[in-house]
């Protein structure tokens, strides 16, 4: 067997431990009165209707008769404001034979008011997206919402060599000619972007864009580019919608039962690290380790610890996706400690066992888990955002079986990189120390 180099264990053990540290409490700063966070925690996880409650709004079209093509516009607009805002737990439900629209969507990981009347505002707003010449409302009008494929936030570096956040515009056909005529129109000048009557941004025209693709630069954050990118995708609603009634929902967990969860969950631990170490011993607590880390994976993928990834709605059925993967990356030390503990039985030596143990495990922990994957992913694809097979299957809700697949296929992959991969580095890492050598600590006869 190849050795690995004593230190990869420390290493890796060190970059789990942070990896824990920081995806359970994150890293806040303060800049005056304001707390900046740099990385995200569980603090900052947004709970879903059935554990922190929300709200319920039912909406109608102002003033007119809406057909059933502007009520289904209507829809995907509000579905597409809370995507945008990294809601993945909502219901919205169009009734078209009365012209109403049912929403429901969790409350907010700050809120503090519970206020739903401010919580629907966001949603129900009725904005037409221009982009006019110069920074005055009464600019000529270049380029509507409908001409808009798409914008999504980048970060880009500049000819000085420096790092910056940007929106990146994407336009269809039609848009692409109007802003190339817009764009050299106003060479030099700004372009503003307007929704109704509210000046969103006023960027400058640098060049003259022909190709449908234009980079909108400024003094951004990422929350701030982000926001004008939601803010451009949000597009406009065909007509103004007026509330019919709105109520808020009482979670069917509350934040009690939560608390009583996190208990459970340190104690269902603490146990299995007693059970792993007892019965594998020093592969046992290798395991437990990779274990800490594959679960900060999972809390990762949920709080937007990464920049790059949104945040993820929690539901009940989303911590038992992320209990199941966790069962299955405790199998799959198992499977390996076992194998490992056969080897050291026939008399082989310590570095032979490791490596036949190892090796003999990886094709049943593989298929195993690439099996789950697949179902992850089609449960993803059906009752997510995509929602591939409505046409068949009938609209789906959103929130409980896509959050279920969602931290079931983080979690897995996040087996296969500790549980698999950072478990058998550190294995292989302390077998190379002689007072760690003793077959009896890999569950083996005393050497």
């Amino acid at each position: 067997m190849k050795r690995i180099g004593k230190p990869v264990f420390f290493i890796v053990f060190v970059i789990i431990l942070a990896l824990a540290y920081t995806s359970v409490f994150g890293i806040y700063g303060e800049n005056g009165d304001f707390k900046i966070t740099y990385i995200k925690g569980i603090n900052d996880i947004r709970w879903g209707i059935d554990i922190n409650g929300g709200v319920e709004a039912v909406f109608a079209p102002d003033g007119k008769d809406a057909t059933d093509a502007e009520m289904e516009s209507v829809k995907a607009i509000l579905e597409l404001r809370l995507v945008a805002q990294n809601v993945t737990d909502y219901e919205v439900y169009p009734d078209y034979s009365n012209d109403r629209i049912t929403i429901r969507f969790p409350w907010k990981s700050d809120e503090k008011d519970y206020d739903p009347d401010t919580a629907i505002k966001e949603l129900s707003a009725t904005a037409k997206l221009t982009f006019r010449g110069g920074s005055t409302a009464d600019g000529e009008v270049i380029i509507e919402g409908s001409d808009v494929k798409r914008a999504y936030s980048n970060y880009q570096s500049t000819s000085e060599g420096t790092h910056q956040h940007v929106v990146v515009l994407e336009l269809n056909d039609e848009g692409k000619t109007k802003f190339a005529d817009g764009t050299q129109k106003y060479f030099d000048q700004q372009i503003g972007i307007w929704m109704d009557e509210e000046l969103v941004s006023a960027p400058n025209v640098s060049s003259v864009i022909t190709d449908g693709v234009a980079i909108i630069s400024g003094s951004f954050d990422a929350a701030g580019a982000a926001k004008l990118a939601n803010t451009i995708n949000a597009g406009a609603l065909p007509f103004g919608l007026k509330v019919e009634s709105y109520s808020t929902i009482s979670p069917s967990l509350g934040n009690s039962a939560l608390t009583a969860m996190g208990y459970a969950a340190i104690t269902a631990l603490c146990l299995i690290f007693l059970f792993m170490l007892c019965m594998y011993r020093l592969p046992g607590f290798i395991a437990f380790i990779a274990l800490l880390g594959q679960m900060a994976i999972s809390i990762m993928a949920i709080s937007g610890y990464f920049p790059v990834f949104p945040s993820f709605t929690m539901t009940i059925p989303g911590i038992a996706g992320m209990i199941l993967s966790i069962g299955m990356g405790v199998d799959a030390n198992i499977i390996t400690a076992e194998r490992i503990k056969d080897e050291l039985w026939t008399g082989k030596t310590l570095d032979g066992c490791i490596r036949n143990g190892t090796k003999g495990s990886f094709s049943a922990i593989f298929d195993g888990n690439v099996t789950v994957i697949i179902v992850a992913i089609i449960l993803i694809l059906v009752f997510g955002p995509a929602n591939i097979f409505s046409a068949i299957f009938g609209v789906s809700t959103t929130g409980l079986i896509y959050a279920f697949g969602y931290t079931l296929l983080v979690g897995v992959i996040a087996n296969f990189i500790m549980g698999v991969g950072a478990s058998r580095l550190m294995l292989k890492s302390v077998s190379g120390f002689k007072f760690l050598r003793n077959k009896r600590l890999y569950g083996g006869k005393k050497a």
